[in-house]
């Protein structure tokens, strides 16, 4: 990532010029002179209108699957085995390709491999609904699910680099297209499928459409981000710093947001995978059922915006972690004791506990001071964090199926949110991987 130490934007978009920043090894004498760059009044609107379409994309494409899952398995004759690789692909995805993002952005820029991850969304999403096989639909979908996945590890990126004293408001925002990105597919793929002539084809069709659309402000902003790219001095210490960065494995914090970063995932796949099937299960109506889960998917909406805002306005945010992990604990006590009688008010709390993910977002923007170290952690607590989640829905999977009924699996659903809270604990210290790691200013 070659550019990101040369300026930093305090106010993005404001017409002004920043100085670029000196070589941190070389004196005051030794320096030479650089003209002040003029930043575009038009890259901090263009800027937010991008991070908001990109991350109103980063889920689409699997939750406007999971409506149609079983029209796509029957029009493509897939076996239960490819159905279930299908379902367990997203977390696999945003794991082996987050790995290759910070690579990619020290190379081209985080603008630019934004720019091609949003493009590889629009891509995958075009070709999936006119393959006529399994494996022609399975590649379609891991292109899409590459580019969100580099997606996902540089926005963080993003906001850090242009946006360094609102990385709580930035996230906040990000976060909450995204999440109205997910309830919006989950809810609306089905009707415009109907509208459309009852077809999974065009149902699915229609999220590349929004996708396209979002690759429009990137062009721009990563054109900007090469002409930087190329005015500043390619062997400067700047640059050696970003491409050298923290060793990520040193950071006891960076290793308190991966697995917090993967329970928290955890959590969040098990509920949207499972708890429709939990309220059937108690007696619940299975159009009732899929209502509830809206509701625990909608409460993400505007609390993804509230919570990266006041936990960017805090030194720790601990106390955060353990209180939505508390509210998880009694929503899942809830469903122990008394499934369909306070269904509606477990739903909400299960919403609530689910919005540890904008918080981990906005943990990882704030537990790295430059950048580089950014797009380090935000990768390895990625995809570190996306590993560890694959085997949870599995295990409640087969706990379900071992013991006939829900308590055992509930039991530890809840157990899983006591190291939760722990980590977010550890994670939310104040304190930063550079600093862990002996990069001290």
């Amino acid at each position: 990532m070659p550019d990101e130490e040369i300026q930093t934007l305090n106010r993005p978009g404001a017409a002004r010029t920043v100085p670029a920043q000196t070589r941190p090894t070389a004196p005051a004498s030794a320096r030479t002179p650089s003209q002040p760059r003029p930043e575009p009044a038009w890259l901090g609107p263009v800027l937010i209108v991008g991070i908001v379409l990109a991350a109103l994309n980063l889920r689409p494409a699997i939750t406007s699957l999971g409506a149609l899952f079983e029209e796509v398995r029957t029009g493509l004759g897939m076996s239960g085995t490819v159905a279930g690789l299908i379902t367990s692909v997203p977390a696999l995805c945003f794991a082996v390709f987050g790995v290759t993002a910070p690579r990619l952005s020290r190379r081209f820029g985080p603008a630019a491999v934004v720019c091609a991850g949003m493009a590889a969304v629009a891509a995958g999403l075009l070709i999936r609904p006119f393959t006529h096989n399994a494996a022609g639909f399975l590649a379609a979908s891991a292109l899409s699910l590459a580019g969100i996945a580099l997606t996902n590890v540089l926005l963080p990126v993003i906001v850090k680099r242009w946006f360094p004293d609102r990385v709580g408001t930035m996230t906040g925002l990000y976060s909450m297209a995204l999440a109205l990105g997910t309830s919006l597919a989950a809810a609306a793929t089905v009707p415009m499928t109907s509208a459309l002539g009852g077809s999974w084809r065009a149902g699915l069709l229609v999220w590349a459409v929004l996708a396209l659309v979002a690759v429009l402000p990137w062009l721009p902003v990563a054109a900007a981000a090469r002409r930087e790219k190329r005015a500043a001095a390619p062997g400067s210490a700047a640059t050696l710093a970003a491409d050298a960065g923290p060793k990520i494995v040193r950071s006891r914090t960076a290793w308190a947001l991966a697995c917090y970063f993967g329970l928290q995932a955890t959590g969040a796949y098990i509920t949207m995978g499972w708890l429709p099937q939990i309220f059937r299960d108690a007696g619940v109506s299975a159009s009732t059922a899929g209502v509830l889960l809206a509701v625990t998917m909608v409460m993400g909406v505007p609390l993804a915006f509230v919570i990266p805002n006041l936990a960017g306005r805090m030194r720790n945010q601990g106390a955060i972690a353990v209180t939505l992990g508390l509210f998880g604990l009694v929503g899942y006590t809830g469903l122990y004791l008394a499934p369909a009688a306070g269904a509606w008010a477990w739903a909400l709390l299960l919403g609530v506990s689910n919005c540890a993910f904008p918080l981990v977002i906005t943990m990882i923007g704030l537990r790295a001071k430059s950048p580089a170290g950014v797009v380090k952690l935000s990768a390895f607590a990625q995809s570190a964090g996306y590993l560890i989640s694959i085997p949870g829905p599995l295990l409640v999977g087969a706990l379900y199926q071992h013991s006939g009924g829900w308590d055992l699996p509930l039991t530890v659903m809840a157990a899983l949110l006591v190291p939760q809270i722990a980590l977010g604990v550890l994670a939310g210290r104040d304190r930063t991987i550079e600093d862990e790691c002996g990069m001290r200013d």
